[in-house]
């Protein structure tokens, strides 16, 4: 089967993984390049720092539903037909946003984006694990994984200096540039047939229901849409066991070794994305950083991470994701009480804290990526790990959400105190994710230590 690749018409890998990692590059950089100009793009619409956290929030939380959609999408639709959906939805939305002066306007630019934004992430692992042969597929993906760290990592740099030279808008020129990248994909992506298949529309509503009313109740706090949220979410879950082919698989929800990984992912997406959401903040409003200034804050953390991907992959490899999940923790841990404690005195002591949370957080999120390929049945690690990454974009939302809401309720307050105690929140947060890891990583070990056992060999049944 793996041999099979060469033999799709229309198909030619030696164009497609360029191409593809380049395409990648340019729709992670509009992630990463935003981060740096949020203070401007508040100062220019006039908004408050609640309000221009949606601009981030709605913008993760439809990436998450595209890219999980998209993913099962592809199993019965053409991945050519669905890249051209996505990118040209993704590229002419850019194009949307540059002409934006108004924040509504903004945020609909957004969410369109990253309604398209999610094929490239989703369809380069199928492409990947459908039609390149498995003694090519590691460094077919390692282009990939290489653009997107060099996405992290160049994007809050660039984004600082266009933001600065030319302005904030001249930003979404740059992601208009995948438009440029379709013909090739249309012309050697493989020539696939269209086939018969169910997509659970009704789950995927009752999940953007829910989690987008729970936003909005993190931002407004008002109850009317937790209760929204929690209804939404009851129909999900009776939803769910009686769907055919239900968007979110049930045998997921009951695995209690899976949700404890899912949740150290969600609270670490949380804390890393709601600090990049804060940096710029606090580097403007406390220290006078223009864009520039603080993209080149960042881009230090941003390259670590990138380079770092050499060393926990053979960490992992020869130690286990135990060690590295315990490390990435107490890393997260360390930076968010270092901002908490030491933002305040020098803007330095910024860089050296994202360093941290950097390494912390990248080597956390790899260890947590291998370790559910560990514990899941094979039947269940595509979608197991498609879940997993719908929780993770959710997770940004909801961290940038009540990094929102912590600045704009205490703007009554001294500059960095608002930002220090949201700090402090997710340094608590990051402990209890500390605690769930360590219950885990115990009762695996005990787990483990039983199966290995002679008694356990007693007892198990001849065959």
């Amino acid at each position: 089967m793996p041999d099979a690749a060469e033999k799709m018409p229309g198909f030619n890998e030696k164009i497609i993984i360029p191409f593809w990692s380049i395409m990648v590059w340019l729709v992670l950089m509009n992630t990463s390049m935003f981060n740096v100009v949020m203070p401007s793009i508040i100062s220019d619409l006039q908004i408050s720092p609640a309000a221009g956290s949606w601009i981030v929030t709605g913008y993760s939380l439809f990436l998450a539903l595209s890219t999980f959609t998209f993913s099962r999408l592809s199993d019965f639709i053409p991945i050519r037909k669905l890249l051209m959906i996505g990118m040209m939805t993704f590229g002419l939305a850019s194009l949307a946003a540059f002409f934006s002066n108004t924040f509504l306007a903004l945020l609909a630019a957004r969410i369109v984006q990253a309604s398209g934004a999610g094929a490239s992430q989703a369809l380069g692992m199928v492409l990947a694990a459908r039609y390149i042969p498995l003694v090519r597929r590691g460094r077919a993906m390692a282009s990939i994984s290489l653009a997107a760290s060099l996405a992290f990592g160049l994007g809050p740099v660039v984004g600082g200096l266009l933001a600065q030279k030319l302005g904030w808008n001249f930003l979404f020129l740059v992601t208009c540039l995948v438009l440029f990248l379709l013909p090739v994909f249309f012309k050697h992506l493989p020539h696939e047939q269209l086939n018969k298949g169910t997509f659970d529309f009704w789950g995927c509503l009752f999940v953007a229901a829910s989690t987008a009313n729970f936003m909005l109740f993190l931002t407004t706090l008002h109850f009317i849409y937790l209760a929204i949220s929690l209804a939404a979410f009851g129909i999900l879950w009776w939803h769910i066991g009686r769907a055919k082919a239900p968007f979110i698989q049930s045998d997921l929800l009951k695995n209690r070794s899976y949700l404890m990984i899912v949740f150290i992912g969600l609270t670490a997406f949380s804390a890393h994305f709601a600090t990049l959401f804060c940096m710029p903040l606090y580097l403007s409003e406390f220290y006078g950083k223009q864009s520039m200034e603080i993209g080149f804050a960042i881009f230090p953390g941003a390259m670590l991470s990138a380079v770092s991907a050499i060393f926990v992959g053979r960490l992992i490899d020869r130690f286990g994701t135990n060690l590295t999940m315990i490390l990435g923790n107490v890393l997260l841990l360390c930076s968010t009480t270092l901002f908490f404690l030491l933002s305040a005195y020098h803007s330095s002591l910024t860089v050296l804290a994202y360093l941290l949370m950097s390494l912390g957080f990248f080597s956390l999120t790899a260890s947590i990526s291998n370790e559910l390929t560990r514990i899941l049945p094979a039947k269940q690690i595509g979608a197991g790990l498609g879940l997993q990454q719908l929780i993770n974009f959710i997770g940004v939302g909801i961290g940038v959400s009540i990094a929102g809401v912590f600045v704009t309720k205490q703007k009554h307050l001294a500059a960095m105190i608002k930002y220090q105690n949201t700090f402090l929140f997710f340094a608590f947060l990051s402990f209890i994710s500390c605690c769930v890891l360590l219950i885990y990583v115990f009762k695996k070990n005990k787990r483990n230590s039983f199966t290995n056992s002679p008694l356990s060999a007693k007892t198990k049944t001849p065959d």
